[in-house]
């Protein structure tokens, strides 16, 4: 099974039915993808009433992956919320229950920074964490090259299977070692994760300017039809290992994510039932 989505609903105009408005933008979006990739939890813990309203506004069978929150992962620069990392931890499982138990929650995506580089107390780091989310699907994204180094690389596959985390394959410039090489393997073979940044090398190198300025260049990219084929390849390897294949795009910075889904969709011949009813969108207005 091939399970194709975006990272966040809120920034795909191309998706909203002729008559929506901005309270409609997570209904349309489940008329097109059965998975999202749930973002705003990387920046806040989300309170319950949020975590209820999105379940309710999702079709039985729709699927979140959960971005940890940036505390958990080393990102956070201010000051956090918690007085101890345990706190912390049984915040943010307390607010994924209810996905849990709708059935929603497809995994929490651990994305770790371009600085946590392949040392012993950044391994027992990922221990601790997996201790702490004993209870969940737990996907982890590398983006420190030494990870995938060739000293390192069968030991890290090997490790993510031992304490059975989901491999979270990706696609981005090859910029140096702040960004990880496609290494198409699952690490088990229930689910596996492909995550598409683009391939804009400059935007990934340039960091300058503030956080949203930067992030609007860094995943400035459209992907061509070569580059889709080359995917669609990628995505066949995962298929052969692993049930479940969860593709999200994240080149949305200049809103090429929901095209370039849908041509990796309509170029597999995937179709999706138990879909949200659809209006008449930008791409039916096309065909």
């Amino acid at each position: 099974m091939i399970q194709i989505g975006l990272t966040g609903w809120g920034d795909h105009p191309d998706l909203a039915g002729a008559n929506s408005t901005a309270r409609d933008k997570l209904v349309d979006y489940t008329a097109h993808f059965p998975v999202v990739e749930l973002d705003s939890t990387f920046y806040a813990i989300q309170p319950e009433r949020n975590i209820r309203k999105w379940i309710q506004e999702t079709p039985d069978h729709f699927q979140f992956i959960v971005k940890a929150y940036q505390g958990m992962t080393g990102h956070a620069r201010g000051e956090i919320p918690f007085e101890t990392k345990e706190e912390m931890f049984e915040a943010f499982t307390k607010s994924m229950r209810p996905l849990q138990e709708a059935g929603k929650l497809a995994m929490v995506l651990v994305q770790f920074p371009p600085w946590f580089d392949c040392v012993k107390p950044h391994v027992e780091e990922i221990r601790y964490i997996r201790e702490q989310l004993k209870d969940f699907d737990v996907a982890i994204e590398f983006r420190h090259q030494s990870w995938y180094s060739p000293p390192f690389k069968n030991k890290t596959i090997d490790f993510l299977r031992e304490l059975n985390f989901i491999h979270t394959v990706c696609d981005e410039p090859q910029a140096g070692e702040g960004s990880v090489p496609i290494v198409p393997i699952a690490t088990r073979n229930d689910q596996v994760l492909f995550r598409l940044h683009g391939r804009n090398i400059y935007g990934w190198r340039n960091t300058s300017g503030d956080d949203k300025t930067w992030r609007t260049v860094r995943y400035l990219y459209q992907y061509n039809a070569e580059e889709l084929k080359e995917i669609e390849n990628i995505i066949l390897q995962l298929k052969a290992q692993s049930k479940k294949v969860f593709v999200i795009f994240n080149n949305n910075s200049g809103k090429h994510a929901a095209e370039n889904a849908k041509q990796i969709q309509q170029q597999m011949e995937i179709e999706y039932e138990n879909l949200a009813a659809q209006q008449l969108t930008f791409f039916e207005r096309e065909l």
